[in-house]
């Protein structure tokens, strides 16, 4: 028995396809095939069922894949802790956020780096369905979105961790009539248009709101942030975001936008991790998430009341 023979059927699992499994391994489908075949000898065991739709495995094979994956995460979990031991870890972190956090992001990475210049980072901001699907395909480590509604019970496959407490808030210009309040109730808001950024979770609240309170009047929505400022600041409109998103832009009285809290019942939103259940999370990724978290809480703190 091989390792790679563990790591060819553990492939052949996800994907579904010896095909696609040679593919994303790089080598020939006959090494994939061969590897099959004989690691199923050597067991004397039948791991999949194959057919021209693709491999599926029988029940044993599902019980022994599971544990390849075992065996294949505690071999990675001693090879980072080798590299501890060494102070040569090393290796790639693929992150993805949604709008808002991006800075606060760059800023841990840049803090990170210096206790572990090794590591590579790549970092992209995408839409929540965007980030979940490339965690599915195994295009991203992991993804930092707004955890809400039933996003759990629709991704079992997925494992969210959330990170920090966070709060819709709106946006109003410091000339506004609602500028000299603290909190502004739905009645109020819906007096006027709103300027939204495209983002899931911004929809799914809007959405409920106006199904709660009453329809509202939106001007526009746009993923470009300078036109909502322009929007907000001119007094064309309210704009509605979650309080960290603000922060570069803190609600200080000489700034040109205020935020307020919304008096409506409070509601359990995070910003969360979100990864994949199969895939290994290495010591990197958790050491990551780890230091984000502390900075998050850090800025947060800071900024606000």
């Amino acid at each position: 028995m091989h390792l790679e023979q563990l790591e060819y059927i553990v492939e052949v699992a996800k994907t579904g396809s010896l095909t696609k499994a040679s593919q994303n391994k790089h080598v020939t489908l006959s090494a994939i095939s061969q590897a099959l075949s004989s690691l199923e000898a050597e067991l004397g065991v039948s791991l999949f069922t194959r057919s021209r739709l693709g491999a599926v495995p029988t029940p044993e094979g599902r019980i022994l894949i599971k544990k390849a994956v075992e065996v294949l995460q505690k071999l990675q979990e001693l090879r980072e802790e080798a590299q501890y031991f060494t102070n040569t870890i090393s290796g790639e972190l693929r992150i993805a956020t949604i709008p808002g956090p991006m800075n606060l992001l760059v800023n841990a990475i840049a803090g990170f780096k210096k206790d572990y210049p090794q590591i590579r980072f790549e970092i992209a901001e995408k839409g929540t369905q965007e980030i979940l699907e490339d965690i599915r395909q195994e295009k991203l480590d992991i993804g930092l979105i707004i955890l809400y509604g039933d996003l759990v019970p629709k991704n079992a496959e997925l494992i969210f961790e959330p990170v920090l407490p966070v709060k819709m808030v709106a946006g109003v210009a410091k000339d506004s009539p609602l500028a000299f309040q603290d909190t502004v109730s739905p009645e109020e808001l819906r007096r006027h248009p709103f300027a939204l950024y495209e983002d899931e979770y911004v929809q799914w609240f809007v959405e409920d709101f106006s199904a709660t309170y009453g329809p509202v009047d939106i001007l526009f929505t746009t993923n470009n942030t300078a036109a909502i400022r322009n929007a907000v600041r001119e007094n064309l409109a309210v704009t509605l975001g979650i309080d960290y998103s603000f922060i570069e832009e803190p609600y200080l009285p000489n700034q040109d936008i205020l935020t307020l809290d919304l008096d409506i019942p409070k509601q359990s939103v995070y910003l969360s991790w979100v990864r994949s259940e199969e895939r290994h999370f290495s010591q990197i990724s958790k050491n990551f998430a780890n230091r984000l978290q502390y900075d998050l809480k850090k800025r947060m703190d800071s900024l606000l009341p």
